[in-house]
């Protein structure tokens, strides 16, 4: 009897985020982040588990109320307990807050997740090119 090898288990998609360069000032936008859906138990953790060593624990995330479809009070990323905010206010609706204890705080641009690839592609990297 012949066995064949195991199939390898299909990597997970390419993290779609880029990030601003650090030119010491401060920045209105950090990074741009394209998700694959509104699903943001589901697309949180690759993107935390995708930013820099050196942006700390992440341990608490703002997000628009009126973007995403659901969002828990609380997720578990990696053995953390990242708190979840939902910000009522329409001040900011394309953006995530991440804000790191010590560390500090990074505003992202959220593109929407059913953006066409090229134009995506334009706003992430209008988002990080533009001085502030």
């Amino acid at each position: 009897m012949t066995t064949s090898p195991p199939h390898p288990l299909p990597s997970p998609p390419a993290l779609r985020l880029r990030l601003a360069p650090r030119i010491g000032v401060p920045r209105p936008i950090d990074g741009a982040w394209w998700p694959r859906s509104y699903d943001l138990p589901a697309e949180l953790p690759a993107l935390l588990r995708g930013l820099p060593r050196a942006w700390g624990d992440i341990t608490s995330v703002t997000v628009s109320g009126a973007t995403w479809s659901r969002v828990p009070d609380r997720i578990l990323v990696a053995d953390r307990t990242v708190r979840l905010h939902r910000a009522l206010a329409a001040s900011a609706p394309d953006t995530v807050v991440l804000l790191a204890p010590g560390q500090g705080r990074w505003d992202l641009l959220v593109v929407p997740p059913d953006t066409a690839e090229e134009t995506a592609g334009s706003l992430m990297a209008a988002a990080v090119d533009s001085p502030g």
